[in-house]
């Protein structure tokens, strides 16, 4: 991947997760560009398929393109930041991501967003008045 997009995807994100909304301000690791379709499912490397992801919104998502609804035990699509509104699918109660619909509640439970420790973390940071983002 070029650098040139690489800056796209990281001005374009506003240096955050484009899952969680954490930012890259607040964490040691640095950030990878996530495929939304992976290349392994024929996912292009370009601008439209990349976003920005946490480590840990990284790792739990993988290669997974889709999801299980538990309100509807239903399969459901992964959030896509290049073709979803993130407010649409996900609100902030607290330090504790809720899902809005069927793309929302599938994407937090692939993803692992309410882990313990990933709540306990936006907890702190809520604390220190750097979190959610507006």
């Amino acid at each position: 991947m070029d650098r040139e997009l690489e800056r796209l995807v990281w001005r374009r994100a506003e240096g955050r997760c484009e899952y969680c909304r954490v930012s890259q301000d607040d964490l040691r690791l640095p950030f990878p560009i996530d495929h939304v379709i992976a290349i392994k499912h024929r996912g292009p490397t370009r601008a439209s398929n990349l976003c920005l992801a946490c480590p840990a919104c990284n790792l739990h998502k993988g290669p997974n393109i889709a999801g299980i609804d538990d309100a509807t035990g239903k399969i459901s699509p992964l959030f896509n930041p290049r073709r979803h509104k993130w407010s649409k699918h996900f609100r902030w109660d607290g330090p504790i991501l809720a899902g809005l619909t069927p793309i929302g509640r599938a994407t937090i439970a692939v993803l692992e967003i309410n882990l313990d420790y990933r709540v306990d973390f936006r907890r702190d940071l809520i604390d220190e008045g750097v979190f959610p983002p507006e």
